[in-house]
């Protein structure tokens, strides 16, 4: 995992954020997503306090680009997730104000979306 300190901007505000990316091998669709939401928050012990928002592109762009977004809101920030069905490529980022375990949410990320492969950057 690549692992690069914060800025020295605001260093009293402790900030997190994972970024995840990797080609995965299951279905998407938004139920998948909300799913996701639901057990990387409670693999992390993160608490959610508002539904997530889960958009589908339908057509309204190239095809390379039809997918998924989606972002659920954290007590502590937040997660969102961008999902290209057709390339089958995922990328996730997990920003907190709050401290989490990074290699666990790789692991957790990693398994749920079944990555072929992957990178990982904590920042």
């Amino acid at each position: 995992m690549h692992r690069t300190a914060l800025t020295s901007i605001a260093p009293e505000i402790f900030r997190k954020r994972l970024l995840v990316e990797g080609h995965f091998a299951i279905d998407v669709s938004a139920d998948v997503i909300r799913d996701y939401f639901a057990r990387l928050t409670d693999a992390l012990r993160l608490r959610i306090y508002g539904e997530p928002i889960i958009h589908r592109t339908s057509g309204q762009g190239r095809e390379i680009n039809e997918g998924f977004d989606g972002f659920v809101p954290l007590v502590d920030s937040g997660i969102y997730v961008a999902v290209w069905v057709h390339p089958r490529f995922m990328s996730t980022i997990l920003y907190t104000c709050g401290p989490f375990d990074e290699d666990r949410a790789v692991s957790v990320i990693c398994s749920y979306f079944q990555l072929s492969d992957h990178e990982a950057a904590v920042f």
